[in-house]
């Protein structure tokens, strides 16, 4: 769509790690949206392949985006971090440059908060999943329906714990003075660092909205090189388990009890059945004593979850 000439209402936060293969899609996604009124920062974390030129020419032939360089690679909420401290739009977002926006995904969100002065607003996603050579978009899965349909316009995580399941930074657009106002960060130097934050945006914020709309298209790389894909590696394990367990711990010190049992059942129902079947497998015995550990602290919270009393027997 043809920029705007007018301020920008949202600023959309683009990290990337040698992800050139999939940087134009997402860099195009931005180009397409329906609202004009954004900008983008652009963080390449000392990538190796061609992302950074790729951020160069897109920053180079629109004014829309801005390229920020890191030096030596310090991750993922580094790159968000270091982004952060340069908004200077009422709200942010934030899209992986793996992922790509629907058409309309900045139209709605932003439409929602400018409707309803809330903290921030939640969308729907779907997973870009490969096949036949491309990708191709799947349905929307349960889990993410219960968080985000139907919309609801200033409602909190007490009044809908069922939110607590939505756990990714891409699917939301927040008024920049809520970070500023309760000094968010995202943890840098771990894996699934937008777990925790997700769940203290819920415990913080004074309301959220929303909309069922699907936002982002989540993609599944066929090379299997994305975090969510090596789930069988140890090191990346013990973060993701260290990620959910932190989250539960958000809501319980701010005395979130539905929201945090809510968080409880999905994960021993969603997250921990596939972690099972990987255990079973696996080489390493201190992957399974990890996981054992971590489903006997869990399933006592909610017992009748699915394979909540054989991943317990460990």
């Amino acid at each position: 769509m043809t920029p705007s000439s007018a301020a920008p209402l949202v600023t959309v936060i683009v990290p990337g790690f040698d992800v050139a293969e999939f940087a134009a899609e997402a860099l195009d996604s931005l180009r397409r949206q329906t609202l004009a009124e954004w900008t983008a920062i652009l963080v390449d974390d000392a990538s190796t392949d061609a992302t950074a030129a790729l951020f160069a020419e897109a920053a180079a032939s629109d004014p829309r985006f801005r390229l920020v360089r890191h030096e030596r690679r310090r991750g993922l909420g580094a790159a968000r971090n270091t982004a952060l401290d340069l908004v200077q739009t009422p709200l942010v977002g934030f899209l992986d440059a793996d992922d790509v926006l629907t058409d309309h995904a900045l139209e709605v969100l932003v439409g929602a908060l400018s409707r309803s002065g809330s903290d921030f607003v939640i969308g729907a996603y779907v997973r870009l999943r490969p096949e036949h050579g491309g990708y191709t978009a799947g349905a929307v899965q349960p889990w993410v329906s219960a968080a985000t349909d139907p919309a609801r316009t200033g409602t909190t995580i007490d009044l809908h714990p069922a939110a607590s399941g939505n756990i990714v930074a891409w699917s939301k657009v927040s008024r920049i003075d809520f970070w500023r106002r309760t000094g968010l960060r995202f943890p840098e130097g771990v894996a699934y660092e937008d777990q925790i934050v997700a769940q203290r945006m819920y415990a913080q914020a004074r309301a959220f909205d929303t909309v069922p709309d699907v936002v982002v298209l989540w993609r599944e790389r066929a090379n299997g090189t994305s975090i969510t894909q090596r789930k069988d590696e140890l090191p990346v394990l013990v973060d993701y388990l260290e990620a959910m367990r932190g989250g539960i711990a958000v809501l319980d010190a701010a005395e979130h009890a539905a929201a945090a049992q809510a968080r409880v059942r999905l994960i021993l129902d969603l997250d921990v059945p596939p972690l099972v079947q990987i255990a079973f497998d696996h080489p390493d015995d201190a992957y399974r004593r990890a996981l054992g550990e971590f489903v006997r602290e869990l399933a006592g919270r909610a017992p009748h979850s699915s394979e909540v009393a054989a991943a317990a027997l460990w």
